[in-house]
């Protein structure tokens, strides 16, 4: 069901998931197919080893924003990986880290060309939904919501709340402003 606050209508966050991000066929769009997270989760591991909440936020970092992949998503493919003897699990100040072995290795090049693949298909994606330098104002958008709410959740004073307001006021009116602005048209 999609509702009002079904799967499409209630998002805080910014990008295509928040806005109903539709695939070629009208549907939503999946950012990875079915098994793509354990080659995604290898290859970040081969760059350095992480634990599972680095992992996450290296992944939604290489997509600008567009994808935050969850702890759901993350943390059962982590299992996998060690289970399959494809990463090590450490305790490193009270945090699982997770390395990746030398059987995980030969398995990512083994895979190689699959690797690839998910990263062009992914990034050419990412690339086409926010467009170059949008990437960054889509990031920066998304922050400046988590501010927001954060802050307005915390703040105890109606005064404060009425002050949020009419910064985010005056900040549309700024950017709306650079629309209609001459040197900022091509």
């Amino acid at each position: 069901m999609t509702g009002k606050f079904g799967s499409e209508g209630f998002a805080f966050g910014f990008g295509p998931r928040a806005w109903g991000f539709r695939g070629r066929r009208g549907g939503r769009r999946q950012w990875f197919g079915a098994g793509d997270m354990k080659y995604v989760i290898l290859k970040l591991l081969r760059d350095k080893a992480r634990h599972g909440y680095e992992v996450m936020k290296e992944l939604e970092e290489r997509m600008h924003g567009c994808y935050s992949p969850s702890p759901g998503t993350v943390y059962p493919t982590l299992q996998w990986l060690e289970d399959e003897g494809l990463v090590v699990a450490r305790d490193v100040e009270g945090k699982k880290v997770y390395e990746i072995t030398d059987t995980g290795r030969a398995f990512l090049d083994e895979h190689k060309d699959i690797v690839e693949d998910i990263f062009d298909r992914v990034t050419e994606t990412v690339e086409r939904t926010v467009g170059g330098s949008m990437a960054e104002v889509n990031r920066s958008l998304g922050q400046l919501v988590k501010a927001v709410y954060r802050t307005g959740w915390k703040t105890e004073t109606e005064a404060a709340r009425k002050n949020i307001a009419a910064i985010l006021t005056k900040a549309k009116a700024e950017i709306e402003a650079l629309a209609t602005s001459p040197e900022n048209r091509s």
